[in-house]
């Protein structure tokens, strides 16, 4: 483990020790809780007077009414999440939230079923070509309404011209339970987080068609969320909890071996419950499909990168909203950068950054180039929106209604 650094051990003493030095943390079972769970349990809290009790959830929607109740202090969660609870979409008063860090990036996929690939569909092409030939339509999973990995399957599969919304069925469905949804048949497909898309492939249940990766590279997924309320009356709680994950995100990719021994640790039955074959190739980037093909992915799972993983850009958080218009879960648009100011707590996590020695670029918006070949920079988030065909809000009810 890293030592702290005098300037970081600052942060204890005085007027900025944590007004809260206990903390009910929630995750989910996906490889990309690794930070937060590293934070906890390998020495990284204690040195800032923090104690974190972390707290598995059964679903993304448990989840985000424990954060939201304060039953959770703060969590791993989905970006999307995060802005879909700030804005009032499905379903729940709308809340101020707050980002914030990034915990990673990249690391999700798209799988299909060992069913489609005996009928051939074993690329985009093909898929298409089942989808718009073959009835009934087939049916996908994704993790939760608004978070990522609906909006990676959406976005992936409208740029293979299938409609999300009309030409497939989607439904929701945990992540440590997409594999048996697809063994048992109930699903064609998924969208998920590792380390169930490799499992599905060990187990000879399904391959992995895309990664989030070849979508955007180095896009954001989840993050350090929270309500607002909690920075308002934790300020030097929530600073020092940004404080003790960065380093444990920064100890993690030191070196391969750190990265083997958080492995071993999250397949614990406590974490992701999950083979250690299952967890550590692709958390180190070695990728293989199911279909003969092994590579390594240029734009795998990043939980740090030397902080460019961590920065909370307001251009990441604009993005998500982007979607939530395109697909009609916004009836018009918001005021995006006004809203991002509020989410994202750029202040807060460059105090955080600068006293653990972690670079934190001034910058607040980056560029990226999308599958589809669209530019996203945060400069014309509206016309960003309206560069895609907008959806009517009564095409998503039946998204905001399968959570």
């Amino acid at each position: 483990m890293n030592e702290p650094s005098a300037a970081s051990l600052a942060w204890v003493n005085g007027s900025d020790a944590p007004e809260k030095t206990e903390l009910n943390l929630g995750f989910m079972a996906l490889s990309d809780c690794a930070s937060v769970v590293v934070a906890a349990t390998q020495g990284f809290a204690q040195p800032y007077g923090l104690t974190l009790n972390l707290k598995r959830q059964a679903s993304w929607a448990n989840l985000r009414d424990k954060l939201v109740s304060g039953e959770l202090d703060a969590a791993h969660s989905l970006y999307g999440l995060i802005y879909a609870v700030n804005l009032g979409i499905g379903g729940v008063p709308a809340t101020d939230m707050a980002v914030l860090m990034g915990l990673n990036q990249n690391g999700q996929s798209i799988n299909l079923s060992r069913g489609l690939q005996t009928r051939g569909v074993t690329s985009p092409e093909a898929l298409h070509l089942h989808v718009h030939q073959t009835r009934p339509k087939l049916t996908f999973a994704q993790t939760f309404p608004t978070g990522t990995h609906a909006l990676w399957l959406y976005y992936w599969l409208a740029s293979q011209g299938i409609h999300p919304l009309q030409d497939v069925e989607s439904v929701v469905v945990p992540p440590p339970q997409m594999v048996a949804h697809l063994q048992a048949g109930r699903i064609d497909g998924f969208c998920v987080g590792e380390p169930w898309s490799a499992s599905a492939v060990r187990q000879d249940l399904g391959f992995t068609l895309a990664t989030s990766q070849s979508i955007w590279p180095d896009h954001p997924e989840k993050v350090l969320g929270c309500t607002r309320m909690f920075i308002e009356q934790y300020p030097n709680t929530a600073r020092a909890l940004v404080m003790a994950i960065l380093q444990a995100s920064r100890f993690i990719e030191d070196n391969d071996e750190n990265r083997r021994s958080t492995a071993q640790l999250l397949s614990a039955p406590q974490y992701l419950d999950a083979p250690l074959e299952c967890i550590e190739p692709r958390l180190l980037g070695d990728y293989a499909d199911g279909l003969g093909n092994r590579w390594q992915d240029p734009h795998a799972l990043r939980l740090h990168g030397e902080g460019e993983v961590n920065l909370p850009y307001l251009s990441d958080g604009m993005w998500f909203m982007t979607q939530f218009r395109r697909w009609g879960l916004l009836r018009d648009d918001p005021d995006y950068m006004a809203v991002a100011r509020q989410v994202q707590q750029l202040d807060l996590y460059r105090e955080a950054a600068d006293a653990v020695g972690v670079a934190a670029p001034t910058r607040e918006m980056r560029s990226s180039q999308l599958i589809d070949g669209k530019v996203w920079d945060g400069t014309d988030p509206a016309g960003y929106a309206r560069g895609f065909k907008l959806h009517a809000m009564s095409d998503s009810l039946s998204l905001l209604a399968s959570r």
